[in-house]
């Protein structure tokens, strides 16, 4: 192998880069980039190599993990629609591990392909906090040669990597979570407000939740930053507006009901709105204060 690259070094893709290039240092060589260079310092700390241009990283690497927000940012980091597309894709696999419409994803794939590329849809399941301690689960889709390329590099950043098929069956898999997640904080939320206005002891709420049968990882790390009022970043309301968005439009697209979903679709939209987008997805209670403030108003 001669190197690997990392493009996206964001909320997520700093502590994946971070523990990549640790696992990789004085082996293999990884090459870093990011918008924002600055993102990219612990990487280098690390062991990795900043480059200037998403296009050193292509160059310099056979495998490129790509974590960005959205397709037009992939697209633009991979000069998708360019001459210089063929030339930066072929000979190397493209690891698609950001969350996009399965749609985007199954073009991308046959447009690397044509290329003389291989890809790979590596979307994730987890936030900052599995994202550092190397917790996260991989969902995999793309020929058996290309995944088992990819599945050992990923060993340092998921504690688990899951087959799921052809492109874009790992992006289905993790709209399905997500899906789920959305739901359930959401839900989470909206439980600790009615206990909150009800007077409740926040930490004896907290325990009887912790001691019961609902009891999760995502319980334990959300219900504390809802009790504590701390909206510090781990999975951004804007981010899940966003998975919520692309969710709903594959469940159209199947013609699917999804009632739960499209209640917590307005609710952070009004999150969003609010001013919330950058705070945590348990910055959903503004949104369900709102409603309830209105309602008084209205009473």
């Amino acid at each position: 192998m001669v190197g690997v690259g990392f493009l996206g070094l964001g909320v997520m893709g700093q502590p994946m880069a971070v523990n990549l290039a640790r696992h990789l240092a004085g082996r293999t060589p990884l090459t870093v980039w990011n918008r924002t260079a600055a993102r990219c310092e612990a990487a280098r700390e690390a062991g990795a190599r900043i480059a200037g241009t998403p296009g050193e990283v292509l160059r310099d690497s056979d495998v490129v993990f790509v974590m960005l927000a959205d397709g037009a940012a992939m697209d633009a980091v991979l000069a998708r629609g360019t001459d210089a597309f063929a030339g930066q894709v072929a000979g190397r696999t493209i690891v698609h591990m950001g969350t996009t419409s399965p749609g985007y994803s199954r073009a991308l794939e046959a447009e690397v392909l044509a290329a003389g590329g291989r890809y790979v849809e590596a979307p994730v399941s987890g936030s900052r906090g599995p994202a550092q301690d190397g917790q996260l689960v991989a969902m995999l889709a793309g020929d058996a040669q290309s995944v088992d390329t990819v599945r050992p590099l990923l060993a340092p950043m998921c504690r688990d990597a899951v087959d799921c098929g052809p492109v874009p069956d790992a992006l289905l898999t993790k709209l399905s979570v997500n899906l789920f997640l959305i739901t359930m904080v959401t839900g989470l939320t909206e439980a600790f407000h009615f206990a909150d206005r009800h007077g409740l002891d926040r930490d004896r709420f907290l325990a009887v939740l912790d001691a019961g049968p609902m009891a999760s990882a995502v319980s334990r790390a959300k219900a504390p930053k809802l009790r504590d009022r701390d909206f510090a970043v781990q999975a951004a309301a804007l981010d899940v507006l966003k998975n919520n968005r692309l969710i709903a439009e594959a469940a159209r697209d199947a013609r699917l009901a999804s009632p739960l979903l499209d209640v917590c679709h307005a609710l952070f939209d009004e999150t969003v709105g609010l001013g919330h987008g950058g705070g945590d997805m348990v910055a959903v209670l503004h949104a369900i204060e709102a409603r309830t403030e209105r309602a008084g108003t209205a009473g």
